[in-house]
């Protein structure tokens, strides 16, 4: 149940619980080891609480994505695609290292393929979906540009994430633009309309 504010305290206190349980679980364990009856033993709640705002698990995890992928859209709001490509996985990684071991487990961990392609998916559209150059290419070079982004981006952070994040936040993110940039770059150009 996302919040608004408006909400009693009480339900507030139990969500942030219910929600702050989650993250914590998901750090310890795979999502499909993680069960109602244990996240509400240590948000201390009982499943009766829990079901009032979630009908399944799958809906509180869905409500975490929704609530990441918001909040990174609305750091990025104001950057230009493909202009500011830079900026955006500079803002990807911040962003990434900042919301902590919950969100790393969910970028890189096989166990949320699903919920992270959502994520992916809906920053896409919320990003490249609002170009106009990316418009005037047929749907065939949108798909491999679009791909080569998403996969690109997620798995350097994620081989970082892997390696132990052993090279410097800063130069992580300056070797990946370098990449990722030159390479959409080159798109770019080789694929600009007359």
């Amino acid at each position: 149940m996302l919040l608004n504010g408006t909400e009693d305290l009480r339900v507030q206190k139990t969500i942030e619980a219910i929600q702050k349980t989650f993250e914590e679980m998901i750090c310890e364990m795979d999502y499909e080891k993680i069960t109602v009856k244990e996240l509400c033993a240590r948000a201390r709640i009982n499943k009766k609480t829990f079901y009032r705002y979630y009908d399944v698990l799958d809906d509180l995890l869905a409500e975490l994505q929704s609530i990441m992928t918001q909040e990174y859209l609305e750091r990025i709001a104001n950057y230009r695609i493909p202009e500011e490509l830079d900026k955006i996985n500079r803002e990807f990684f911040l962003y990434s290292v900042e919301k902590g071991t919950a969100y790393e487990k969910i970028t890189c961990s096989g166990s949320y393929n699903y919920i992270r392609n959502q994520m992916m998916n809906n920053v896409m559209g919320a990003t490249w979906g609002k170009s106009t150059w990316l418009q005037l290419l047929d749907t065939s070079k949108q798909n491999i540009l679009l791909g080569f982004v998403q996969s690109a981006s997620v798995e350097m952070y994620r081989r970082w994430v892997t390696d132990g994040k052993k090279i410097p936040l800063d130069e992580i993110i300056e070797i990946s633009n370098e990449l990722l940039c030159a390479g959409v770059n080159g798109f770019v150009e080789s694929n600009m309309p007359l």
